[in-house]
């Protein structure tokens, strides 16, 4: 996806040189702040191509020269040799996927997975996509679990970088069967499994969230996986065998990103299978599953009432009740941690469900945040987060595929006087409340064109 361009500087008035030279001062000065405070984007690199053509116009006078090497100069060469030490590296890191030694293959899918989850690389990327999504491919189907299980993770990143366009989908056409098969077969490691459901999820609400054959494919898919643990005709949850929690843990979890893209047709079936199904997984031995569980069940709900202002849960009553014995459980044979964790979650799950109530959460980065207001918007984050870990705030600021889905505009170009210009608290609160609408409202209409293929 291409980024977006900074517009024309203005052109200054001709002068003397000490004038060019003083702009040029002034230009460097601005440059360096820039990179000082971490902002490195387009503005400052157009600041550096005009101060390099003023130089070489004046390149015969000597004191231009002394402010190139003192301002401007150093800093120019170091920018452009990191970028390309950067870039080389990264070239052989995709070499390395070819490597005939697995534990060379896996130190590259590493070093690829820390650097496309902390910066933008489409341009770097758009050239090479087929090169990795070929290597991704020999990985799941040749590689070791832990192996299958990296390469699934890039993949996904992979088509977060490519900005979930044509380029993303073509490569979640190829790999899906592949982390269909390794998803599905219960002879292979839980580790890569997670990961190919995670990847299943993602990469379908990425690249084909309008296609609903995809979308429903995906869902059953999941839905084969974690509804293993839903109770038997008696009532009982079944055994869970060693690791299969995190499995369905994993699986739950992409599909209730991909249920957010539901049209209301479909919604309403999905509601009336899994709701009571899920009020039953509440009482799962391994916390992360419950709390997976509980916070589906706030998302449903928050769906159902989305789509009918009248709905209401089955049985409320019980499910409250099941709801406020995990917001206040204090079983000394579970983990300190885990309590607090369950306790903290439960308590928002059982107000919702209660009072409609959200606890909502505000995400900083750069002079811009994000509103976290609904239990989809926090499935939709908390999906990226885990993916990009520390680097999502990096790709809420530059990567226009999560500006979209967050209704954030193209990337800012900053500069001194948008700095200087901040807009209140309450203005950014409005108008990312303004944008969250006006993409919801966009995508029902794109839910109502899926309603027949559904």
């Amino acid at each position: 996806m291409p980024r977006s361009k900074k517009g024309k500087r203005g052109s200054s008035k001709a002068g003397s040189l000490r004038q060019e030279v003083l702009q040029l001062q002034l230009s460097a000065k601005a440059s360096l702040k820039g990179v000082k405070n971490g902002i490195k984007g387009e503005s400052a690199a157009s600041d550096d191509e005009l101060a390099s053509d003023i130089l070489s116009h004046y390149s015969s006078a000597s004191e231009t020269t002394s402010v190139l090497e003192e301002g401007l100069g150093g800093e120019q060469v170091d920018e452009q040799t990191a970028q390309e030490e950067t870039e080389d590296k990264l070239k052989q890191c995709i070499d390395n996927l070819m490597d005939k030694s697995t534990k060379t293959r896996l130190a590259a899918l590493e070093s690829l997975r820390q650097a496309f989850s902390s910066r933008v690389l489409y341009d770097f990327l758009t050239e090479r996509r087929l090169t990795v999504s070929d290597c991704l491919e020999r990985s799941l189907k040749k590689g070791s679990s832990e192996e299958q299980a990296s390469a699934a993770t890039l993949f996904i990143l992979l088509c977060i970088q490519l900005g979930g366009g044509d380029e993303a989908e073509e490569g979640f056409k190829m790999l899906r069967p592949i982390l269909t098969t390794i998803l599905m077969d219960n002879s292979a490691s839980m580790t890569a499994r997670q990961s190919c459901a995670r990847a299943l999820g993602m990469c379908c609400y990425v690249s084909t969230a309008e296609e609903g054959e995809d979308l429903c494919k995906s869902l059953s898919l999941l839905e084969g996986i974690f509804m293993s643990s839903y109770p038997n005709r008696e009532g009982a949850l079944p055994t869970p065998k060693p690791g299969s929690s995190g499995l369905h843990t994993a699986a739950i979890q992409a599909w209730s990103l991909l249920v957010t893209l539901c049209p209301a047709s479909k919604l309403s079936v999905l509601l009336d299978f899994h709701l009571p199904k899920l009020k039953a997984c509440l009482e799962s031995s391994d916390v992360n599953y419950r709390i997976a569980v509980g916070e589906t069940i706030a998302l449903l709900v928050e769906l159902g009432r989305d789509i009918d202002e009248e709905f209401e849960v089955e049985d409320s009553e019980s499910l409250c009740e099941s709801l406020k014995s995990l917001a206040t459980d204090g079983n000394k044979h579970r983990a300190k941690n885990d309590r607090r964790k369950q306790r903290s979650i439960f308590r928002e799950v059982l107000h919702y469900i209660e009072n409609e109530d959200f606890t909502e959460e505000k995400i900083r980065f750069g002079i811009e945040s994000v509103y976290i207001d609904s239990w989809m918007r926090r499935r939709i984050y908390d999906a990226f987060k885990e993916i990009l870990e520390s680097g999502v705030r990096h790709h809420l600021q530059f990567n226009p595929l999560l500006r979209d889905i967050f209704g954030l505009g193209p990337p800012l170009i900053l500069d001194a006087t948008i700095k200087a210009n901040k807009i209140s608290r309450f203005e950014k609160h409005l108008f990312n409340a303004a944008a969250f609408k006006a993409r919801t409202k966009q995508r029902n209409k794109v839910r109502d064109k899926r309603a027949d293929v559904m």
